[in-house]
């Protein structure tokens, strides 16, 4: 029987210490394959930072860098500049690329760094006890916003992939989800696109992808993706946000 179906060469064989129902994982193996697909293992290098998926070492099977929070992508952009034959990529959450990251991000996007940003916006701090963020969604209730997200008190989500979509260098900005297999497939067309912009050497690309976190909005899986479907979408809704590729 012809095997049509396997784990990714760039993905080791360790179980994830994601929560259950937690998108990282997909979208783990949705990296993973892109790179097995354009063979880039041998020249790509990670950047994960703090956050959950700041053990991403152990499951990518590539050279990675660990960056302190939030400077993924300087740490990058340095890598990128000293070894300009290496595919780069950062692997970053939303408390991390929205919040202490913003500065590092939008000035790499503006001078065009040609580094690709896989960015997991579940709109909350997943990793310190799901506390609101940056893309908190209006009414969203976290561990320090009990009553719910208020514009007037706590300003409006951030959309950052709309802000960086400004920027003079960036080349491709696509926002996707992994709430569906559709959405998972136009995910993975997004990432292979964004590093392909890369190996094309035109600039900066990003992909934010909307992805579930069960355990911090106190849901089970099956509720925590028709949220993302049903309500994140209204604040972040999917689509190509800039493509001059």
């Amino acid at each position: 029987m012809k095997k049509i179906f396997t784990r990714p060469k760039s993905l080791k064989d360790t179980p994830f210490h994601y929560c259950p129902g937690c998108g990282h994982s997909i979208i783990h193996r949705l990296v993973a394959e892109v790179i097995d697909e354009l063979n880039i293992r041998e020249r790509t290098i990670g950047v994960p930072p703090a956050g959950c998926a700041v053990l991403a070492y152990n499951y990518f099977d590539v050279d990675m860098a660990e960056a302190p929070h939030g400077r993924a992508a300087a740490v990058a952009t340095g890598i990128k500049r000293v070894l300009p034959d290496r595919i780069v990529f950062t692997y970053q959450g939303d408390g991390d690329i929205a919040a202490i990251g913003t500065a590092e991000i939008i000035h790499a996007a503006n001078r065009g760094e040609r580094i690709t940003a896989i960015f997991v916006n579940n709109a909350v701090y997943g990793m310190t006890g799901g506390q609101m963020a940056p893309t908190t969604i209006l009414g969203q209730v976290t561990t320090t916003s009990p009553g719910g997200r208020v514009s007037l008190r706590d300003g409006n989500p951030l959309d950052l992939s709309l802000m960086l979509g400004l920027a003079a260098g960036s080349v491709y900005i696509e926002r996707t989800s992994v709430s569906s297999p559709k959405g998972i497939l136009r995910t993975k067309k997004a990432i292979r696109k964004a590093f392909e912009v890369q190996l094309d050497d035109k600039g900066f690309s990003l992909v934010e992808i909307l992805s579930p976190c069960p355990t911090n909005w106190k849901m089970n899986p099956t509720e925590a993706v028709h949220w993302i479907d049903e309500t994140m979408v209204k604040f972040f809704p999917p689509q190509v946000i800039k493509d001059v590729a």
